[in-house]
């Protein structure tokens, strides 16, 4: 896991126009992935989205072009007006469909029975040819993409089964010795019609976690400009503008808040219900909602850089990626048509055959299951086995099985605050043996603040300074005791040093901020779980700051129920060990690796894994990145904005580490829904399609049951959300 891509990447989410099955996808797959400096493509049939990774900028055209070598539409957006045409033309062509077939139906059993309708031969084949060709016309336009483009879909099963339906209407009338099926090809585009539509409200439910928070997303925001306040659209608003919410309104950008006070609702970061109090210098986050006092908010981030894209768009990553189980469904689905067309055409040159010897056979079956047909007529039999094996086979059970699991699942994760970047890790959160975890700013809030010093104001001010450079808690905590403004431009050759500290020129002297070389001088600090910042200028030490971190207020209960989980609990950090005692002490962790540097980490990890078992590494900042690439899964707190994480398999975006203990209770549960469904897609193809070729299933019947795999697969993958 974790193979990282070491050039720039660039990343694209389109839509996908017409896909069927999981063949169509596959063959767009494929497709994307020929042009020039894409190095991952990935189609999801449930959200009918292609997913790029790419070393360059990919000009839409040439995205375009691709698709539509291989008969299907593109587009850049998610046009919800397009959807809703093509739902309500569906719900129009599936009424039809019933109108016509639930009469034509009646009228055959009555035809069947001995009571003979003037003119019905001649209303079956006309009835059917509109059902089929107008009624059916996306089906038939996709199996001919797919026959136009040299290879075959769920759709060419159909059209081929109720086409040749419909001619065996056509070659009765002619007065050939072959029993009409006619009735059978309006029968099963109607029953697919059905299946497609009941399909694709079930998807867009499976689907409605990340369409709400595409829904949080502002069209426009109120700007103040010149004493005046104007209405832009959203694309329009720039880094540092003003922007005015007022209460009850939805926050259209990131931003720190620099008038004004409110308490702000951010349960679709947190989860949690309870709104929190935001104030001048307080950040808050597009897309949260205002809900008390008005607000001036300065931007910091707009467009694709804001917290709310960078999350939509890790869960688009997240539901494009695969878990290896599914390898074995995509590899029986690519041959699965053609297989299925091959064992159709055994089956009715065999019953062609071999009909009068097998009589006995149907006679006995017929007793059990009164829709077998009992006829003569070799061709009749063969042409009924035929239909029967075409429309019984639905790869679409087995391609949905692992995509539907993804969007229902990685959508109710992101509601929680989590986001599962890399399906693998849903496979593997099953058998983690071991959790080691960083500890400041995982276990503890990663916020300490200065307790103690002994620095003149002056040293201070200088040495705050120089910490602003870093993005380590320690730094940020020191940082944010500037007094007196010194000149920044003063400070120069800033050098961070993972794992040791920070170094910095101040007026021609050197000054260093970090770890202690000796810890016996701070013995009486490190017992009480303080954290001790040496202070050397030119090499010699000047001084010393003590920084206290609280622990995070989920982190006890979370490492019991880790432990509850069989799974054992491992703090790894690069405090000094009597501070990491403290805390591991009063969490129940048992093993304590404190000191090390960020290659020892990974060594550590490795050290796990040497004994055969899954590792899990859960943290926070550059220190931990080596680790959590090398993990088999690496989790990473995102709090705020950064979540552009590539390190992690697994982002955690609210505060604690709560979400670790979700995070593998969902994935489990995730990975034990694919392996229903694929177990009862593999099962109903594995006993229909023998049953069909025996000539035991009734057409309509078979188009039924494949309907039915489909849809239960979507059922099954919606019980996530329970």
């Amino acid at each position: 896991m974790n193979n990282q891509m070491n050039f720039k990447k660039y990343r694209k989410n389109i839509r996908i126009i017409g896909m069927t099955c999981v063949n169509c996808a596959r063959r767009v797959e494929q497709n994307l992935q020929k042009i020039d400096g894409v190095k991952f493509a990935s189609v999801n049939l449930a959200t009918e989205s292609a997913y790029l990774i790419s070393q360059r900028e990919i000009p839409f055209h040439e995205i375009k072009e691709a698709v539509e070598n291989v008969g299907y539409g593109v587009s850049e957006r998610m046009d919800e007006e397009l959807g809703q045409k093509r739902y309500l033309k569906s719900k129009e062509n599936l009424i039809l469909a019933w109108i016509i077939t639930l009469p034509l139906s009646i009228m055959m059993i009555f035809h069947m029975l001995g009571y003979h309708i003037p003119g019905f031969v001649w209303i079956e084949v006309i009835a059917v040819a509109f059902v089929i060709f107008y009624c059916g016309k996306a089906t038939i336009k996709s199996a001919w993409i797919a026959f136009r483009h040299f290879h075959s879909n769920m759709d060419s099963l159909i059209t081929i089964g109720s086409i040749t339906s419909w001619v065996t209407a056509i070659l009765n009338r002619t007065g050939l010795p072959i029993i009409s099926f006619g009735t059978l090809g309006a029968m099963i585009i109607a029953i697919h019609l059905t299946g497609r539509f009941i399909e694709s409200r079930l998807r867009d439910k499976a689907a409605k976690e990340i369409k709400s928070l595409i829904s949080l997303q502002s069209k426009e925001a109120t700007i103040i400009l010149d004493n005046n306040e104007v209405k832009l659209s959203i694309s329009m608003i720039k880094k540092d503008n003003l922007v005015k919410v007022k209460p009850g309104e939805r926050i259209p950008v990131d931003g720190i808040v620099a008038e004004g006070s409110s308490a702000v609702d951010e349960s679709f970061i947190s989860g949690e219900p309870i709104p929190k109090k935001k104030g001048e210098e307080d950040e808050v986050v597009g897309g949260s909602i205002n809900l008390s006092g008005p607000l001036i908010i300065k931007v910091t981030k707009v467009g694709e850089n804001s917290f709310l894209s960078q999350m939509i768009q890790l869960i688009k990553e997240a539901q494009g990626t695969k878990v290896p189980i599914q390898a074995l469904a995509d590899k029986i689905t690519n041959y699965f048509v053609p297989a299925i067309m091959t064992l159709a055409i055994i089956s009715a040159v065999f019953w062609y055959f071999n009909l009068q010897g097998y009589q006995s056979f149907l006679l006995r079956a017929k007793e059990l299951l009164p829709w077998v047909l009992i006829t003569e007529n070799n061709l009749s039999f063969a042409v009924f086995v035929f239909i029967s094996t075409i429309v019984i086979a639905c790869p679409c059970a087995l391609g949905l099985a692992t995509p539907m699991a993804l969007v229902v699942g990685s959508g109710l994760a992101a509601r929680r605050g989590l986001i599962i970047r890399n399906a693998e890790a849903i496979q593997t959160s099953k058998d983690v043996a071991y959790v080691l975890m960083d500890k400041t700013g995982t276990i503890t809030h990663g916020q300490p603040s200065i307790i103690n010093h002994d620095l003149s104001q002056e040293e201070m001010n200088i040495v705050a300074s120089i910490e602003s450079n870093s993005h380590h808690p320690l730094a940020q905590a020191i940082a944010g005791n500037i007094k007196d403004k010194i000149n920044i431009n003063n400070i120069n050759n800033i050098k961070e040093i993972p794992g040791k500290g920070v170094s910095g020129d101040y007026e021609g002297s050197n000054y260093f901020v970090g770890k202690p070389e000796s810890q016996k001088d701070y013995v009486l600090y490190l017992k009480k779980g303080q954290t001790v910042v040496e202070v050397l200028k030119d090499n010699e030490k000047i001084g010393f700051i003590v920084l206290a971190d609280r622990i995070r207020e989920d982190s006890k209960e979370s490492i019991s129920r880790l432990r509850e989980l069989n799974i054992v609990p491992v703090m790894v950090t690069g405090d000094n060990k009597i501070t990491a005692q403290v805390v591991a002490d009063e969490m129940g962790i048992e093993t304590v690796y404190a000191g090390v540097r960020p290659d020892e980490k990974l060594e550590i990890v490795r050290k796990y894994q040497g004994e055969g078992k899954k590792v899990l590494m859960i943290g926070d900042g550059i220190n931990d990145a080596a680790s959590l690439k090398g993990a088999d899964i690496g989790v990473a707190m995102g709090v705020g904005a950064d979540l552009a994480i590539d390190s992690a398999d697994i982002v955690i975006i609210k505060e604690g580490i709560s979400g670790l203990i979700y995070s593998i209770i969902i994935s489990t549960k995730i990975f034990k829904i694919i392996r229903q469904n694929l177990f009862w897609a593999f099962l109903y193809n594995t006993l229909a399609i023998p049953m069909a070729m025996l000539g035991l299933l009734h057409p309509a019947i078979a188009e039924a049951a494949m309907v039915f795999s489909s849809i239960t697969v979507i059922l099954n993958s919606l019980r996530i959300q329970k």
